[in-house]
């Protein structure tokens, strides 16, 4: 097994990359689909329209890493390191994924579709989901605390079996946290 230590590289269209560390790296249109990403270390790098969907991620190390106009399809990031752990998210396509039990303070979630995610027993305080599509995500047992879901829409929080102190809603989506009574809201 080779293992790389690669600084302030750009890759281009990739579909393989060598075992190892990356950092204050870009990639551009990779295509990392079904890839084994697995103890790969990201420190302080940018994936722009890269297609990460259903790659292994055990062990991988995402540290202020940033992905915009990604896919990002079915990724266990519960599964990922989670030494200090941090991502910002960016008109992405995030469906199927899962964050379960994961401390993602402070995360930033900005147009991105988030269908199906599970963020079950995760630390999301303070984070923002600045227009977000979150229909089915699952909150279950989640701290929401100073969570911003103001121009989120289509999620069903449960506040019975969240933390949701000074989380901030919209009036327009009221019906996400209220589903669960069978209430009309007009």
């Amino acid at each position: 097994m080779i293992n790389a230590t690669r600084y302030d590289k750009e890759f281009k269209g990739n579909k393989s990359l060598l075992k190892g560390e990356y950092e204050n790296c870009t990639f551009t249109n990779c295509d990392f689909a079904n890839a084994d990403l697995s103890n790969y270390i990201f420190t302080d790098c940018d994936f722009d329209n890269c297609d990460l969907s259903m790659a292994k991620i055990n062990n991988t190390a995402f540290r202020e890493v940033r992905f915009k106009n990604c896919k990002l399809l079915g990724l266990r990031f519960d599964e990922c390191s989670d030494f200090l752990l941090s991502f910002k998210f960016t008109g992405s396509l995030m469906n199927f994924s899962s964050f379960y039990k994961l401390k993602l303070k402070n995360t930033l979630f900005n147009d991105c579709k988030l269908e199906q995610v599970e963020f079950i027993e995760a630390d999301l305080t303070k984070a923002i989901f600045n227009k977000c599509d979150l229909d089915r995500a699952v909150f279950e047992k989640t701290i929401l605390e100073k969570v911003d879901f103001r121009t989120a829409y289509n999620y069903s929080i449960n506040p019975e079996y969240n933390k949701l102190s000074k989380a901030k809603f919209s009036t327009n989506e009221l019906a996400g946290l209220l589903g669960k009574y069978d209430i009309i809201i007009e």
